[in-house]
């Protein structure tokens, strides 16, 4: 810990906050009832400001510092805007010696003064107060270098914040969508719930999960993998609309769109149809890009009638499309229909691909070789908002069967800019059909470290009777990403996973 203040810039801070001390000046004052920059602009007219009538006052940190012998020049910036003001013997008499002596940039200061116009024409305060609200013993980093390095920017959240204020504006447009997406869902009568984080068997998705020890019981508990299990208990009981917006945590790995602790939506409605979810989440999309378009704007970020960038993508959500699984790797994956329905025929393929054993391949179920012909051929292709829908029941285990082709499942996935953003389905409510595929699940676990456990006690809820239910889920880092153009899914989590 002594290593933190052996820095000559550190020391000499802190010997100024010391100073101050010998003043009778605390450096970290309790302060209240203030004004910042942009309520001064809220509450006083333009007109009023200009002419110098009205004294006020304001709270900030000092981001530039300029002294000349008698006076000087600050400016000062809050969560939105920066305003500059003058400084001088004159005004200020013996507490000018706190300018002059005292600050540094990465101060908090409360200001008091009167407004006029520079010979520039720059709408300047004239300081007759100031007073440190709170000292920084550290310098900020280096203004026309800023902070670079990625490493550092995302383990000091607090100084990419500072430093970087596109920061600020993507986690206020991800405020702003889990906000909007919370009012759309509540208008239409959903409920919203909170679920168990420690789960006695993590259910819900196919996923390695994070284990725990729970001392009081001295048993095994799991940091949820998704929700889904506990809500779908909730319709069972009666509930017809619940949704939750909440962490799920997967034992992974790390990488553009990944992170081991995330956040999402899942929401399920009784009587609905996966065909009814995917018309509503077109509509929750075009909804939210609508509201946040003005955030977007001020970010530089471009957004015209539907279109938008996103990395080298241009996105059009005037074109959504739609298409089975079997036929998106038909028509984009370019597998021949002589390959694609059989285990053989796909294993080839594969391989090709791949690299990976054809004797290895042939042990799989024909839904998991689409799911890797899907990865390899189709995904990264998706580029405007598409959903593929009709997934083989191999590889959805919790999905209801199509009645006119039970090896497929009336689910559905929405890709966009070639990265998957909703997965959703009309829910298995068939008890023994969810028994034995969950069984199914287990039997495969000594080849799959991904692969469900047995849920019992989900089961016999479904043996109660759940009605007819169509449930999704949304990514929502992954939305934020899409709608500030965020390459890396750090760039949207505030404090993400580092090793």
């Amino acid at each position: 810990m002594k290593k933190m203040f052996k820095n000559q810039l550190v020391k000499s801070r802190i010997e100024k906050a010391n100073r101050l001390k010998g003043m009778g000046l605390n450096p970290f004052p309790n302060a209240s009832d203030l004004k910042y920059v942009k309520d001064i602009k809220d509450i006083f007219s333009f007109t009023q400001l200009s002419t110098g009538e009205t004294e006020f006052v304001i709270a900030g940190r000092v981001r530039l510092l300029r002294k000349m012998g008698k006076s000087g020049f600050i400016h000062i910036e809050d969560e939105t805007s920066k305003v500059q003001a003058f400084l001088s013997l004159d005004n200020l008499g013996d507490n000018f010696k706190v300018f002059k002596n005292m600050l540094d940039i990465g101060d908090f200061v409360i200001l008091k003064g009167f407004s006029f116009f520079t010979k520039s024409e720059e709408f300047t305060m004239k300081v007759n107060d100031i007073q440190i609200s709170s000292k920084a013993l550290h310098p900020l980093p280096e203004k026309h270098h800023g902070l670079e390095d990625v490493e550092t920017r995302y383990r000091k959240r607090y100084l990419d914040m500072i430093v970087n204020k596109e920061v600020v504006s993507t986690f206020k447009i991800r405020s702003l969508i889990i906000k909007k997406l919370r009012n759309i869902l509540s208008n239409f009568d959903f409920l919203e719930v909170e679920t168990p984080v420690l789960n006695p068997i993590p259910g819900g998705a196919n996923a390695r999960p994070f284990v725990t020890h729970f001392n009081a019981l001295d048993v095994e508990r799991y940091l949820r993998i998704a929700p889904e299990l506990y809500l779908k208990r909730l319709i069972v009981g009666g509930l017809p609309r619940v949704f939750e917006i909440g962490k799920q945590f997967r034992n992974e790995g790390l990488d553009a769109t990944h992170n081991p602790e995330f956040t999402s939506l899942e929401f399920y409605q009784a009587y609905s149809t996966y065909i009814e979810h995917m018309d509503f989440i077109e509509d929750i999309f075009k909804k939210i890009l609508k509201e946040i378009s003005p955030f977007r704007r001020q970010m530089g970020l471009d957004y015209e009638d539907g279109l938008f960038s996103y990395g080298e993508h241009k996105i059009d959500f005037n074109n959504w499309q739609k298409y089975t699984f079997r036929d998106v790797l038909i028509e984009i994956g370019n597998i021949s229909e002589e390959n694609i329905d059989t285990i053989e025929g796909m294993s080839d393929v594969i391989s090709y691909l791949t690299g990976e054993s054809k004797e290895e391949l042939m042990c799989l179920p024909l839904g998991k070789l689409w799911e890797k012909a899907f990865d390899e051929t189709v995904e990264e292709k998706l580029i405007d908002p598409t959903y593929i829908i009709d997934y083989p029941a191999d590889i959805s285990p919790l999905a209801r069967r199509k009645d006119s082709d039970p090896t497929l499942t009336e689910r559905f996935e929405l890709f966009i800019a070639g990265r998957e953003f909703a997965n959703g389905f009309n829910e298995l409510n068939d008890p023994i059909d969810q028994y034995e595929r969950f069984l199914s699940q287990v039997e495969s676990k000594d080849s799959d470290d991904e692969a469900m456990f047995m849920d019992k006690n989900f089961v016999e809820a479904l043996m109660y009777s759940m009605p007819p239910t169509a449930g999704t889920g949304i990514g929502i880092d992954r939305l934020v990403m899409l709608f500030t153009n965020s390459p890396t899914i750090k760039d949207v989590i505030i404090y993400p996973a580092m090793k």
